[in-house]
C-alpha cells in the first residue's frame, strides 16, 4: 500500500509483469485454493484508480478470472478516501458510487451512507445497490445469522475452547517451530541447566506487548521470555534481569504500578487505590460498589468487574497518591479499553478513547522521593473487552551500567533486544530517528540498543552470550554477527513465547525454522520504497549479499542429502515429481525443512527470477534416521510471465535445487548442518 505515512495519497505503478509474478499469487491462492470468502481492498490507487474503485482488481480479476463469489469490504475510510485525499471525485457521494460500481460491496465507514443521494442523482442505479445487499446477505445467511442457534454449528463452540488446554499447546508448538536459530558459534547452545547465575538483559526481556504483534487478542496467561527462562531453570539457578534501556528513545518499557507505592489517602498503611464502581458510562448517581483496590492492573475481558454491572455499561474512578520510591524523571499513563483519564495533582497527563484498539498513553513527569503525588484515573467501558493498566517507568540513569554489571558477574549472558508493536505497525506516530509512521528507515537496531549489545557483548565474553530477537520484520544485525556467538530469531512469537525460547535454549527442543524473508545488511542495498518494481527485491530478484538468505536456518544436529531424482524431461503442463533422501546424520532427534527451489537461465521472461521455491516439507527424524521425500511441484508453479503479464510455460532447461536452504551460497551464508542438491530438467512441448 504504499509507505505507511503516503497510504491515503499513494499511486502503486506496477506493470503488468510484476503484477502477476509477485503481487497477486498469493491471493489468487486464498481465493481460489484457500476459498477465500471476503477480500478487502486497499487504501492507496492502483496505476491511477483507488483499490476500492478498480474494477480491473474488484471485477476482471477478482470475480472474472479467479471466480470469487464472495464479498469485498473496503479498508476502514477507503472509500472516503477517493474524494478526501485521493481527490479523483469532488463529493461522498461520487465515491461511493465509484467504488459500489466497481465492485466495493461493504463500506468500513461513513461513506455509503452518501448511496441514497448517489442513487437520486443517478450516480449508480438500485440494481447495482442490489448485487451489493445480495452477496453481503448471502455471507450472514452462510454464516447462519438468522437460523435458531442450535442449527448454527459455530455457536455450539464454547467461548472456553479458544483458552482450552488443546490450544494454549498449540500455541507452543507454533512458536517452537517459528524460531529460526541465524548463528551458532563455539557450541554454546544448547545452555545446560546447571548454570548458577543467568543475566538475562534487553527491553524485550519482560513485556507482554512484544509478544503479540499487533491486531491481536489478549490472551490470559501470556509467558515473557524472562518468565520462561525463570519457570525452566528453578530456583537453583540466579537470575539477573536487567532491561539496560528502552526500545528506542522516548519509547519506555512500561509496567504496573505495584500496589506498595499506591495510597489510598495520607496516614494510611493501607496500599492501593479507592475505586468507585459506577452502573453508568458518566460516573453519575451513587457508586455501585466502593472498595480498596491494590492495584491497577486488570483484565476484565467479556465481563464486568463484578455481577450486578452491565458489561459494557459502566465505569470507575480511582483516587488516591502516588509515593515515588526515588526521585527523578518517570514516564507515567496507563493502557484501556474503552476510554480512560489519568489526572496527576490535578492535572490531565494522559487520556484515551477507542472504539478499535488499545494503545498506552503516558507523560514524562518529574516526581520526588516519598512524596505523595494525587493521583485520579477516570475509566469508562461501552463494548468489547474491558481492561484498565496504570504504568509507569522508574527513574533508569544507570540502566546501562547495571546491565554491563550483571553480564560481567553471570555466568552466561541472554540478550534480548528487536523491534515492539509500538516501533512498526499501521499508521503509527513514531518519534524515533530511523521510524516514520509505522514503517522503518533503516534496518537497523534502535541506536540506544545497539549501544546496549556492544556493551554487554564486551563485558561478558569470554563467557556465552546470546541474543534473542524479538521483530516482525528483518534487522540488520552486522555488529552482533561480529560480537556474539549465538543468535536465535524469535518474531513476535505469541503468547507461549518464554517457554517456546526456553525450550530452544536450553535444548529441549531442537530448533528448525526457516527465514520466510531475507535479512539485508543495509536498507541502501534496496530500492527505494515507493517504486514497486521487483529488480533488486526480495531473494526471487535481489543480486548483493544478505546477512543472512530467505530459507536459512541452523539445527542443534546435522541433514544429509542423497539420491536426489526428478524426470529428465517434462512436457509443459504436466507435473514435476521430486524426491530425495534426508539423513540425520547427528546426535540429537530433529526436525528438517527440505526447500525446492527452482530457475529458468534461459528464460526470456521480463522478470525470471534468480530462482523461485517452489515447494517445502518439514519432517521429524530422530538421530541416525533417514526417509524419502516425495514433492510434487504443480504445472503453476512452473510457470513464468511474458511482457504481458500473461502467463506461459516456458521450453528448455529447469535447474532443481533440493535442501535444506537456498542454492548459491558460501561461507557463512551456507549453513553447515544442513545441505543442497542440483540436478536438472528440460521442459518440452
Amino acid at each position: 500500500s504504499g509507505p505507511e505515512p503516503d497510504r491515503h495519497t499513494f499511486d502503486a505503478v506496477v506493470d503488468f509483469p510484476d503484477l502477476r509474478a509477485s503481487y497477486l499469487p498469493h491471493f489468487e491462492m486464498a481465493v481460489r485454493e484457500g476459498g477465500a470468502y471476503s477480500v478487502m481492498c486497499a487504501y492507496n490507487r492502483f496505476r491511477g484508480l483507488p483499490c476500492c474503485g478498480s474494477p480491473l482488481l474488484l471485477n476482471d480479476i477478482l470475480r472474472q478470472e479467479w471466480g470469487f463469489e464472495g464479498y469485498v469490504v473496503s479498508d476502514c475510510d477507503a472509500v472516503d478516501d477517493i474524494y478526501a485525499t485521493h481527490k479523483l471525485v469532488p463529493t461522498l457521494a461520487e465515491a461511493a458510487a465509484m467504488a459500489l460500481k466497481a465492485g466495493t460491496d461493504l463500506n468500513c465507514g461513513r461513506a455509503y451512507t452518501a448511496l441514497l443521494e448517489a442513487v437520486r442523482k443517478g450516480l449508480v442505479d438500485e440494481a447495482t445497490v442490489d448485487i451489493a445487499v445480495k452477496r453481503l446477505f448471502s455471507a450472514r445467511f452462510r454464516l447462519g445469522m438468522f437460523d435458531p442457534e442450535e442449527r448454527v454449528p459455530y455457536a455450539q463452540i464454547p467461548y472456553s475452547a479458544v483458552d482450552s488446554s488443546k490450544h494454549r499447546l498449540l500455541a507452543l508448538e507454533a512458536a517452537r517451530q517459528s524460531i529460526v536459530l541465524l548463528q551458532h558459534k563455539n557450541n554454546v547452545l544448547p545452555l545446560p541447566k546447571s548454570l548458577e547465575s543467568i543475566a538475562v538483559i534487553g527491553p524485550n526481556a519482560d513485556d507482554i506487548e512484544v509478544l503479540l504483534g499487533n491486531y491481536n487478542g489478549f490472551p490470559s496467561d501470556p509467558v515473557t521470555p524472562l518468565r520462561g527462562l525463570k519457570e525452566k531453570v528453578g530456583s537453583q539457578t540466579e537470575i539477573i534481569y536487567e532491561p539496560g534501556t528502552d526500545w528506542a528513545e522516548s519509547i519506555p518499557v512500561l509496567t504496573p504500578i505495584p500496589a506498595e507505592f499506591l495510597k489510598p489517602a495520607l496516614n494510611t498503611k493501607d496500599s492501593g487505590l479507592r475505586g468507585e464502581y459506577f452502573a453508568n458510562q458518566a460516573f453519575k448517581g451513587k457508586p455501585v460498589v466502593t472498595r480498596l483496590d491494590a492495584g491497577l492492573d486488570f483484565n476484565w475481558w467479556e465481563e464486568a468487574p463484578f455481577s450486578g454491572l452491565d458489561p459494557n455499561n459502566f465505569s470507575i474512578r480511582w483516587t488516591g497518591y502516588l509515593v515515588p520510591p526515588e526521585s527523578g524523571d518517570y514516564y507515567l499513563g496507563g493502557e484501556g479499553f474503552n476510554s480512560f483519564k489519568i489526572f496527576l495533582d490535578g492535572k490531565l497527563i494522559a487520556s484515551f478513547n477507542g472504539t478499535h484498539e488499545t494503545h498506552k498513553v503516558y507523560q514524562k513527569v518529574h516526581l520526588e522521593k516519598d512524596r505523595p503525588a494525587a493521583l485520579k484515573i477516570e475509566y469508562s467501558h461501552r463494548a468489547r473487552m474491558a481492561r484498565m493498566h496504570l504504568l509507569w517507568k522508574k527513574p533508569a540513569a544507570d540502566s546501562l551500567e547495571r546491565a554491563v554489571k550483571a553480564a560481567r558477574e553471570a555466568e552466561a549472558t541472554i540478550l534480548f533486544l528487536g523491534l515492539s508493536p509500538r516501533l512498526e505497525g499501521e499508521e503509527m506516530n513514531v518519534p524515533v530517528p530511523g521510524f516514520k509512521g509505522g514503517d522503518r528507515l533503516t534496518l537497523d537496531l534502535p541506536a540506544n540498543q545497539e549501544k546496549l549489545l556492544e556493551e554487554v557483548a564486551k563485558a561478558a565474553a569470554p563467557k556465552p552470550v546470546v541474543l534473542v530477537l524479538l521483530n516482525g520484520s528483518p534487522l540488520a544485525v552486522n555488529r552482533a554477527v561480529e560480537l556474539v556467538p549465538a543468535i536465535v530469531e524469535a518474531w513476535y512469537p505469541g503468547q507461549a513465547a518464554g517457554a517456546a525460547i526456553a525450550d530452544v535454549l536450553f535444548g529441549d527442543y531442537n530448533p528448525a525454522g526457516r527465514l520466510p524473508v531475507t535479512f539485508y545488511k543495509s536498507a541502501t542495498d534496496l530500492p527505494d520504497f515507493s517504486d514497486y518494481r521487483m529488480a533488486g527485491r526480495t531473494y526471487r530478484y535481489f543480486k548483493k549479499e544478505p546477512l543472512f538468505p530467505f530459507g536459512y536456518g541452523l539445527s542443534y544436529t546435522n541433514f544429509s542429502y542423497s539420491k536426489l531424482s526428478a524426470q529428465k524431461s517434462l512436457k509443459a503442463g504436466d507435473e514435476l515429481t521430486i524426491s530425495v533422501e534426508v539423513k540425520n546424520t547427528g546426535k540429537r532427534d530433529g526436525e528438517e525443512v527440505v526447500e525446492v527451489y527452482l530457475s529458468r537461465p534461459d528464460s526470456t521472461s521480463p522478470v525470471n527470477p534468480l530462482r523461485w521455491l517452489a515447494g517445502f516439507r518439514r519432517l521429524f527424524l530422530r538421530a541416525g534416521e533417514k526417509q524419502k521425500v516425495t514433492l510434487t511441484i504443480r504445472p503453476q508453479e512452473l510457470a513464468s510471465y511474458n511482457a504481458e503479464g500473461n502467463r506461459l510455460i516456458e521450453t528448455g532447461k529447469l535447474i532443481i535445487s533440493v535442501g535444506g536452504q537456498q542454492p548459491g551460497f558460501s561461507g557463512r551464508l551456507s549453513a553447515p548442518t544442513t545441505g543442497v542438491l542440483t540436478t536438472e530438467t528440460k521442459i518440452k512441448h
